[in-house]
């Protein structure tokens, strides 16, 4: 099965989106507040470790965007080619890893990418699931990893109260710089399409409940209460984030 029927619009309008927030992008995505920037380390050092990324494996970053990621997963001196729709948002990243031999940088289709089957040791992606056709980009995750190898993603959870409003709320998309075809989706409904592209020993867990606005002050009280919160039993399914572990056999 291919992209679906309105892909060309719906990547059309990516693209405008990216072209428009390009230059403020990590403040609207909420990386370069003190509270983001430990939130970043936390993802790019999830991403190491899960998808085992050390020097000698080969690995693929869906949706880079400006390399925030890129650039902490680089310090593993793994292989990394970054792929995104967005020559804007390529554009700070190429600036951004400059210095980085390790790191290679595409334009191109998540769901339609241009590389050969079983390529990879390991492909993960920072919110970038929730702008695609999940089935499909889960489907060519799944074609490009060699067998044996590691997908992990991280990604907004729909049942957080604040992200089920930016997503919902036509009236907030555009002050949480929300493109117009972005939804973010359950853990059940991810564990589902991992299935059905083929995934096995699948984990969809939820994480996360530091805030991007929490002051400096305050982050190692409140990241402390985040991680016991996500130990607790329905508790932890308002986190604010989904973190995707798969492997293809």
């Amino acid at each position: 099965m291919g992209p679906s029927k309105d892909a060309d619009g719906r990547l059309a309008r990516e693209i405008k989106h990216h072209r428009k927030i390009a230059e403020r992008a990590e403040i609207i995505w909420n990386w370069d507040s003190p509270a983001g920037r430990r939130r970043a380390e936390r993802r790019a050092a999830l991403f190491i470790r899960h998808a085992q990324l050390e020097p000698g494996r080969r690995a693929l970053e869906l949706g880079c965007g400006t390399g925030v990621f890129l650039e902490r997963a680089a310090r593993s001196g793994a292989e990394i080619r970054g792929i995104d729709l967005s020559e804007d948002l390529l554009a700070k990243a190429r600036a951004r890893l400059a210095s980085c031999p390790n790191v290679a940088l595409d334009q191109g289709n998540a769901e339609a990418m241009p590389y050969p089957d079983a390529h990879f040791d390991a492909v993960y992606g920072s919110s970038v699931l929730h702008h695609l056709d999940l089935d499909q980009a889960l489907r060519e995750s799944h074609r490009v990893l060699k067998p044996g190898g590691r997908a992990v993603f991280a990604e907004p959870n729909i049942l957080n109260p604040q992200v089920a409003v930016m997503f919902h709320l036509g009236l907030t998309k555009e002050y949480f710089g929300v493109s117009p075809d972005e939804m973010a989706f359950s853990r059940f409904r991810a564990r589902a399409s991992l299935q059905r592209s083929g995934f096995s020993e699948i984990q969809v867990d939820p994480f996360d409940f530091l805030h991007p606005a929490t002051p400096a002050a305050c982050l190692g009280w409140v990241d402390g209460l985040g991680s016991l919160l996500e130990r607790v039993p329905l508790a932890r399914e308002v986190a604010g984030s989904l973190l995707l572990r798969a492997r293809k056999r």
